[in-house]
């Protein structure tokens, strides 16, 4: 009883608030979507056969488990940190046998009823949290490289096993956790060679080799005229100099002959190439057969169609946007998978930019008060995990807004509390619901 009382004392009203408006602009997205005049609003709530039904139902069930977050002691959440994330790893594990398919990805677990879990959602929060336990041990000096490797190894797994089950988009928000670490610590050197790599695979794909070689021959030919004085008295330099030039020119056959002739399936790597206006050319004879047979099915005219209707429904929209229930592109069910993926576009072409432009003030609010939370913790279990929220949701903002203008390939990942889906949902919930908790106890220390 005297825990039922203070449920929300010590709880931040504004993120809370923040929280349901995003959730309940959702809903109204959702809902643009899939009503059509003629429909009867309650009857179609009652019998859960739309989208719109099922949403208010998750909207239901993750507020029940805000509540029951809430009540939870902090305590809790470090105690059972690496048991969640072990248990997480194995549900992910666990759909290779028992996963559903769901649009190419078998990274699905059948519920019943028509309802399906996806692990690797919930391994967000799970990772989160196990990260949050390895940073705030006594014994964790985040200074070594064995500390450095201990945290790129809880983060990546789930990267690796997401990407095992075609879900790119998802690996690509596991990856948001460097920047938690480099907040505590992470050398600069980390995130600076791996935007580097970024950049050498952007240049691999826009170049031709002999440019590409030709540009890094003269770069190196730069470097070696300022340091000649070093290089001279240290040849050990020069010979390391070259060594690098040669490894960046592999890289360069890796990305053209391995990534786009053998990991990406000839569909995927033609919309990475459409984005940096190349097209792409399968040379073995199976990459041949397999591309025709894509052709053939549709599934190249699919994606760029996805992202076409995209920038059409959001252009419709122009400033003031056509009205709730009054888009064209939304009504007639021109954007696939507006829903989910691209529920952006509703709410650019029913609000048009000044709507958009609310959106994405909420979204600058709530990341904004996230940050605020993290640094006012007294706890580095607390800080760590609330950096981490932030960085989640970062990561899923810009993907997925990028993705429905046209600067990112669709890969496949939800606009946080917008889009339809219980798993998502849930996901977002539990994952700021644990911060808030956190935070209410901010004056313990968490380890």
């Amino acid at each position: 009883m005297e825990k039922q009382a203070t449920i929300g004392k010590g709880v931040d009203t504004v993120t809370v608030l923040l929280y349901y408006a995003l959730v309940m602009v959702g809903f109204i997205a959702i809902f643009s979507v899939e009503f059509r005049m003629g429909d009867s609003f309650v009857q179609s709530l009652l019998e859960l056969k739309k989208n719109y039904s099922k949403q208010v139902l998750f909207i239901g069930i993750s507020s029940l488990v805000a509540v029951f977050v809430l009540l939870t002691d902090s305590k809790f959440f470090t105690a059972i940190a690496n048991l969640l994330y072990m248990g997480g790893i194995l549900l992910m594990l666990l759909t290779f046998v028992i996963g559903k398919d769901i649009s190419g990805s078998k990274s699905w677990i059948a519920l019943g009823g028509g309802f399906n879990l996806q692990p690797a959602e919930l391994c967000k929060v799970f990772t989160a949290l196990a990260l949050a336990k390895y940073l705030s041990r006594p014994e964790t000096e985040f200074k070594t490289l064995r500390s450095h490797l201990i945290a790129f190894a809880l983060t990546l797994g789930p990267a690796v096993l997401s990407i095992a089950q075609k879900e790119t988009g998802l690996a690509l928000v596991y990856f948001s956790f460097f920047l938690v670490m480099y907040r505590e610590g992470l050398p600069a050197i980390y995130l600076i060679v791996g935007f580097s790599f970024v950049v050498l695979f952007i240049s691999s794909i826009v170049l031709s080799f002999y440019v590409y070689a030709g540009a890094l021959a003269f770069i190196v030919l730069i470097v070696i005229y300022y340091f000649w004085r070093q290089i001279k008295r240290n040849f050990v330099l020069l010979a390391a100099l070259l060594l690098v030039y040669f490894a960046v020119i592999g890289f360069k056959w890796f990305v053209d002959n391995v990534v786009f002739d053998k990991v990406l399936k000839p569909y995927q790597a033609e919309r990475v190439l459409n984005m940096f206006g190349k097209s792409y050319v399968p040379k073995s004879p199976e990459r041949i057969a397999l591309f025709e047979k894509e052709q053939a099915s549709g599934k190249k005219k699919d994606y760029t169609y996805n992202v076409k209707q995209s920038k059409i429904a959001i252009g419709s929209g122009g400033f003031a946007g056509k009205g709730f229930l009054k888009g064209v592109t939304t009504q007639g069910d021109f954007v696939p998978e507006q829903h989910t993926d691209f529920i952006f576009t509703a709410i650019a072409e029913s609000f048009g930019f000044w709507g958009s432009a609310l959106l994405l003030g909420l979204y600058f609010f709530l990341l904004y008060r996230i940050i605020s939370i993290a640094e006012r913790q007294r706890s580095t279990f607390s800080r760590v995990y609330a950096y981490s929220v932030a960085c989640i949701l970062l990561f899923h903002i810009m993907i997925n807004i990028s993705m429905t203008i046209g600067l990112m390939p669709v890969i496949g990942i939800t606009l946080p509390l917008l889009s339809y889906g219980g798993s998502s949902l849930v996901t977002f919930t539990i994952l700021i619901f644990i911060m808030l908790r956190l935070d209410a106890d901010r004056n313990m220390v968490l380890r």
